[in-house]
C-alpha cells in the first residue's frame, strides 16, 4: 500500500510539474525577461521545488538530514543522467543545437562544488557559527553568481504564439496554485519515503537518493524530454544545469532550518554521490564543451565526443546503484 501511495504521490508531483513548466513558458513569452534566464533559473528553480521541500520536510518535521544530502546529490546525479541520456537519444538535434556560453560556467561551477564538497565531506571538515555551517553560505554564494552568469546570457527568445488566451495576471495566479499542490505533494512524499526507509529496513541516505531523488526529479525529467523532441537543447541544458545548483543551494536552506546541527554529515552513499557525481558532471562537460570550443578545432572528435562521455555517465549512475545495494 505505501508503494502504491508513493506512486501516485510522484505522479503527482510531475502533473503539478508539468503545469507548473507551461506557466513558466507563457511568462516567458509575456514578459521582457531573458530566455536563459526563464530556462536556467525560474524554470529551473520551479522544476526543483520538490527538492527544496522534501529537504525542508526532512529536518523540520522528520529530523532526518540524513535524507537531505542524498535526496540532493542523488537528484543532481539523476538529472544529468537525463542530460546524457537525451543527448543518446538525439544526437543529431544536439549536434545542430545551439548552447548558450553561460551552460560552459554552470558546468564548472557545478564540479568545482563537487570538488569542495569531497573535501569537506570525505575529511569531515566542518565548522558552524550560531549553528549555521560554513559550508552553507558558500554553497548559496556560488548559486547567486550563477545567476548573475544566467541572466547576462543571450539565450533563446520565445515569441508569444497567441495559442494562450490567459492575461499574465491569470497565468500567475494559475502558477500560485500549481506551486501550493507541489508543495503539499513533496511533503507527503517525504512522509512516503520515510515510512518505506523502516518498512524495508533502507537507509535514510540510500533512500533520499533513490526515492526521494528520482521522485523529485521527475520535473526536470518531464520537461528536458520535451525540450529534447523540440530540438531545444539550450534550454533544456540551462534547465537541468540550473536545477542542480539550485539544488546546491536547498543544502542552505535545509542547514538553516536544521536547529539540531549541521546537516552536512559524510556516509558511504554519500561519498558514492560525490564520487560518482562529480565524474558525471566532468564527463558531461565534455560534449557540451566541444560544441563551444573544439568543433572546428577538432573535427575528427565529433564521432567520439558526443557518444562515449553521455554514456560514461549512464555508467556511473548505474555504478552508483550497483555499489549502493551490494
Amino acid at each position: 500500500m505505501i508503494i502504491l501511495l508513493y506512486l501516485l504521490l510522484a505522479a503527482v508531483v510531475v502533473a503539478f510539474s508539468i503545469k507548473l513548466s507551461n506557466y513558466v513558458d507563457l511568462m516567458d513569452k509575456r514578459t521582457n525577461l531573458s530566455g536563459a534566464f526563464i530556462g536556467g533559473v525560474i524554470l529551473a528553480a520551479v522544476t526543483s521545488l520538490p527538492e527544496l521541500f522534501t529537504s525542508l520536510s526532512a529536518t523540520v518535521l522528520l529530523d532526518q538530514p540524513e535524507l537531505v544530502l542524498g535526496n540532493i546529490l542523488g537528484s543532481d546525479l539523476f538529472n544529468t543522467s537525463v542530460l546524457a541520456a537525451l543527448f543518446l537519444l538525439f544526437p543529431v538535434r544536439f549536434r545542430r543545437s545551439r548552447i548558450g556560453s553561460s551552460h560552459n560556467q554552470s558546468l564548472l561551477l557545478i564540479i568545482g562544488l563537487y570538488i569542495y564538497l569531497m573535501l569537506a565531506l570525505i575529511l569531515d571538515i566542518d565548522y558552524t557559527i550560531f549553528g549555521i555551517s560554513l559550508h552553507s553560505p558558500i554553497l548559496f554564494g556560488v548559486y547567486l553568481y550563477s545567476i548573475r552568469s544566467m541572466s547576462s546570457d543571450d539565450g533563446v527568445q520565445n515569441q508569444d504564439d497567441g495559442r494562450s488566451n490567459l492575461t499574465l495576471r491569470q497565468i500567475i495566479f494559475r502558477f500560485i496554485l500549481c506551486s501550493t499542490g507541489l508543495v503539499l505533494a513533496s511533503v507527503a512524499l517525504t512522509y512516503a519515503t520515510d515510512i518505506i526507509a523502516e518498512t524495508y529496513n533502507i537507509g535514510a541516505t540510500l533512500a533520499g537518493a533513490l526515492l526521494l531523488g528520482v521522485a523529485t526529479s521527475l520535473p526536470e525529467l518531464t520537461s528536458s524530454i520535451e525540450l529534447a523532441r523540440l530540438g531545444n537543447f539550450n534550454a533544456m541544458a540551462g534547465n537541468i544545469l540550473g536545477s542542480n545548483l539550485f539544488n546546491f543551494a536547498i543544502l542552505t536552506v535545509a542547514d538553516l532550518s536544521y536547529s539540531a546541527g549541521s546537516v552536512y554529515h559524510g556516509s558511504y552513499q554519500t561519498a558514492l554521490l560525490l564520487v560518482f557525481g562529480f565524474l558525471a558532471a566532468v564527463f558531461i562537460s565534455m560534449p557540451i564543451f566541444y560544441k563551444s570550443y573544439g568543433r572546428r578545432r577538432f573535427p575528427r572528435l565529433r564521432r567520439t565526443i558526443y557518444f562515449i562521455p553521455p554514456a560514461l555517465v549512464l555508467g556511473c549512475y548505474l555504478a552508483f546503484l550497483a555499489l549502493s545495494m551490494a
